[in-house]
């Protein structure tokens, strides 16, 4: 979302008043959270024109509004609290209005990447590799492309040869950032870490990052580089959906978003698009695609990357089945 569509979102939220915001944040990632309650703090004041404009999209009957609130941080803080219990909606008050820093393994969740990978830079690879399995592989990816090539490579090694956590270091990690997490008496790892998380990771770093932490854990395990890539899925492996799958996929993604990924794609990806729409619909998207002028790389890769994390929810949810490497199996 850009910032106006941001922007759009807080006002609309800041119209609904303090119990309608809170469920809806309550729906929200961490990082969704977190944008939108930095933009409703710097929203002190809202032109009555745009707030018109903000709700006659969501609702028929707009009332006439133009300070929406008279305390923003007192609103945000309310909103926060009430969505995500006080535990939580704390550390990312403090972010949002105060802009301290949080520590704790599960506040690392509510913090941007780059704040994250400050916070890791200096630490050794296993235990930034033992930290970060914790968090959502696209956080993860994110504060991974803020090191340096040699400590990116040397944490995903660990990433991957990771093999659980026990209790006692899971909890004297814990410490290390101030927080110590519950546990109950039964001795056994976590199962964090390991070759599909590994993977799963490098998915969203993007393909020259990719290719160099790939080559990077060659050179010193050949057989656990060809474990992460058959655990891979990348753009092109869509084209090993069946068409129920690939139907799933596309209703979820937009028109536009469509077209920028398209771009990159092969001939092979493009045929299974317009073998899954409507004859009108693929004559559409062909015109547009012929008509869109040059695309730089970085907007392409992004849409993908939308797109295959579209796919791995949906596999999550039972709508698609993702073949994993060379074998039968299905994740």
């Amino acid at each position: 979302m850009d910032d106006k569509g941001l922007e759009d979102a807080a006002i609309l939220l800041m119209s609904l008043g303090e119990e309608e915001a809170a469920e809806v944040f309550k729906h929200l990632e961490p990082k969704e959270v977190q944008g939108l309650g930095e933009t409703i703090a710097k929203l002190k004041s809202v032109p009555r024109e745009r707030v018109e404009k903000v709700l006659t999209r969501f609702a028929d009957d707009s009332n006439d509004l133009g300070v929406l609130v008279p305390d923003t941080d007192e609103y945000i803080k309310a909103v926060l609290r009430k969505a995500l219990g006080d535990e939580k909606a704390n550390l990312l008050i403090d972010r949002i209005i105060q802009g301290s820093d949080v520590t704790g393994i599960e506040s690392l969740k509510w913090m941007d990447a780059q704040s994250v990978a400050e916070l890791l830079r200096n630490e050794h690879p296993q235990i930034v590799a033992a930290i970060l399995v914790h968090l959502d592989p696209d956080q993860c990816s994110s504060v991974l492309k803020s090191f340096s090539d040699r400590h990116r490579n040397e944490v995903m090694v660990r990433i991957a040869t990771l093999d659980g956590i026990q209790p006692q270091a899971l909890k004297d990690l814990n410490e290390v950032l101030s927080r110590v997490l519950a546990g109950g008496t039964q001795v056994r790892k976590s199962s964090l870490g390991g070759v599909k998380p590994a993977a799963e990771i490098i998915n969203l770093m993007g393909s020259s990052l990719e290719t160099s932490v790939l080559d990077y854990i060659r050179e010193s395990d050949a057989d656990l580089a060809q474990k992460i890539m058959d655990n891979m899925f990348v753009f092109d492996d869509l084209e090993k959906l069946d068409d129920k799958g690939f139907q799933a996929l596309l209703k979820e993604v937009q028109t536009e978003s469509l077209i920028i990924a398209l771009k990159g794609a092969s001939p092979e990806i493009r045929e299974k698009v317009f073998k899954n729409m409507s004859s009108r619909a693929a004559e559409t998207l062909r015109e547009d695609l012929e008509s869109r002028g040059p695309v730089k790389l970085s907007e392409v890769e992004g849409e993908q990357k939308e797109m295959l994390k579209i796919v791995r929810r949906l596999a999550d949810e039972g709508q698609i089945a993702l073949a994993s490497g060379g074998d039968d199996e299905y994740v």
